[in-house]
């Protein structure tokens, strides 16, 4: 497939109820096993990649190494492939777009983008976000990609567990509201876990809904039921690799 073909493949995926699965990874090689075990597509997690490399989550691993992890992925799998773009590496729409357009160049079909603060506590305003959301639609369009832009709200993670979610999920609704008409493709919700809340946003947004797998989180068939379109894993995959390498160097080594 050529990169448009990937692009409109990875879209058809997101089937509310039949949920497409992705298993993050954070290189090429990672890349390739999953496609070696049959995954239908690539997506990266940015904690892992930054890990992986020696640096804190956060956009502290530096764009032109996103820029090469990203292009060597892109570059060993036939699979499209997601990048998690975190904040775009920017706050300004300008250099968002730009950034954006060095990730779609070498291959990428889609995108993780977030609505935090990075480096900060909060959230973007909802215009501002639409604003930066806006920005990426209209480079990858100019790109001639349909670009897969997973709208990430980080409404529920930053709450955390000791505030209540079901009151978090009008202005969850809101945004997922607001990011659709701006030109998002789907809507992430990482911190949520709770079945009868994430079956309310299902129920009331067009966007095809992505939950990540935490402790607590349904399981994936329970998921499906209720009309989540994307499961993705976060950081778990490569928490569990370094935790296999720990345990093959003690049994070999230690």
């Amino acid at each position: 497939m050529n990169q448009l073909e990937k692009a409109n493949y990875f879209a058809s995926l997101h089937v509310k109820h039949s949920p497409v699965v992705l298993f993050n990874i954070w290189d090429a090689g990672g890349a390739q096993a999953i496609e070696k075990a049959g995954a239908k597509a690539v997506a990266t997690g940015s904690w892992s990649v930054a890990a992986a490399h020696g640096y804190p989550d956060g956009e502290q691993i530096p764009i032109d190494l996103v820029e090469v992890i990203a292009a060597r992925i892109c570059a060993a799998t036939e699979l499209p492939v997601s990048i998690d773009f975190e904040g775009g590496y920017s706050e300004d729409p300008d250099e968002i777009a730009r950034n954006v357009r060095r990730i779609v160049r070498i291959g990428a079909v889609g995108i993780n983008f977030e609505d935090q603060i990075i480096g900060s506590e909060g959230l973007y305003q909802l215009p501002a976000q639409v604003e930066r959301i806006e920005a990426i639609r209209n480079s990858a369009t100019g790109l001639g990609v349909p670009l897969f832009i997973n709208a990430r709200t980080d409404l529920f993670l930053q709450a955390g567990p000791e505030v209540d979610h079901a009151d978090l999920i009008d202005s969850a609704l809101e945004r997922a509201e607001e990011y659709e008409r701006a030109g998002a493709s789907g809507l992430f919700l990482p911190g949520l876990i709770d079945e009868n809340l994430i079956a309310q946003v299902c129920d009331h947004t067009r966007l095809p809904v992505n939950v990540m797998m935490m402790d607590g989180a349904p399981p994936i068939d329970r998921l499906a039921d209720v009309g989540v379109a994307r499961v993705s894993f976060g950081p778990s995959p490569y928490l569990d690799t370094l935790h296999a390498l720990s345990e093959h160097f003690e049994r070999y080594v230690g």
